[in-house]
């Protein structure tokens, strides 16, 4: 058994990962959005743009998140917009914190990772240094979209 949760991987590419690679989720493109960001990454070519709408109570309601790039960041965008569906600006703080912490190594309790769900199985990533950030470039630009909605006074 690894040292990774129980989640069986083969190599770097697992199931949940080829699935999201192969059918990524939110991909049109969304107009209005109380999150945006964009982030790139020049060495690699890694590109991901983010946009979110929040309901009147702030929790996202539309998400759009494209990506290109490899297979890891097209996946974690895809993932990471799929658990970004009915979270506040507080909850998707601390869902970047748990993912962060999964990239760094960290074991997370298993509460953790079932909140992370198919993001959980990123962390395979971590046996391959060079990809992490690959997989952390969609979290980047999520944190800078929680930013600037935090600077503009709609965090919540």
């Amino acid at each position: 058994m690894s040292q990774f949760s129980d989640v069986s991987f083969d190599g770097l590419y697992g199931a949940a990962i080829m699935d999201h690679f192969r059918n990524p989720r939110h991909r049109a493109p969304l107009g209005d959005a109380d999150i945006a960001a964009h982030e790139f990454n020049p060495f690699c070519g890694d590109e991901v743009t983010l946009r979110a709408q929040l309901d009147a109570d702030g929790r996202v309601f539309r998400v759009s998140s494209q990506s290109q790039g490899c297979s890891i960041i097209q996946a974690s965008a895809s993932m990471m917009a799929e658990g970004m569906e009915g979270k506040s600006a507080a909850e998707l703080a601390e869902l970047s914190r748990l993912f962060r912490e999964l990239m760094q190594g960290n074991d997370l309790p298993a509460a953790a990772l079932a909140q992370l769900k198919d993001l959980a199985a990123l962390q395979v990533v971590r046996r391959y240094p060079v990809r992490i950030k690959c997989a952390l470039l969609p979290w980047m630009a999520l944190e800078e979209g929680l930013a600037e909605l935090g600077r503009a006074g709609g965090a919540g």
